[in-house]
């Protein structure tokens, strides 16, 4: 009997253990494979025309990638970080937050795609505008 109940007491727990690695956990925090950082201001007229292109970005390929937008007129220590001299300037970064790619100017929308989908993203099905 004390047999009996140890094995069943003992597949019991490894039964829990076994699943709980199988179950995701939920403070697991998703990171993006891309990181697309402007660099420009508000008050600029090329930056303000890549708001849409960073909106429709950041819809079309969704987890995929954080798209963040930085004021450097009043965020000088991100200016200084990335050594930005003219605005907009955009920056891509990796997994790890090494740059790969940086573009100075309007970035048209279609460049990006282009771009990022040879770093492997795919646009989200039903969100290609």
């Amino acid at each position: 009997m004390k047999k009996t109940l140890f094995l069943l007491l003992f597949s019991v727990v490894i039964f829990i253990c076994l699943a709980q690695e199988v179950q995701p956990d939920s403070t697991v925090v998703h990171k993006p494979k891309i990181t697309f950082l402007e660099l420009g201001s508000k008050t600029c007229i090329p930056c303000k025309m890549m708001e849409k292109v960073m909106e429709s970005i950041s819809v079309k390929y969704g987890d995929q990638i954080d798209v963040i937008f930085h004021d450097v007129r009043k965020e000088n220590k991100i200016a200084a970080k990335y050594k930005n001299k003219m605005i907009p300037t955009q920056v891509f970064l990796d997994e790890t937050g090494k740059e790969i790619h940086r573009h100075v100017g309007f970035y048209p929308e279609e460049q990006i795609d282009e771009f990022l989908q040879k770093q492997g993203l795919k646009i989200i099905p039903d969100q290609k505008e």
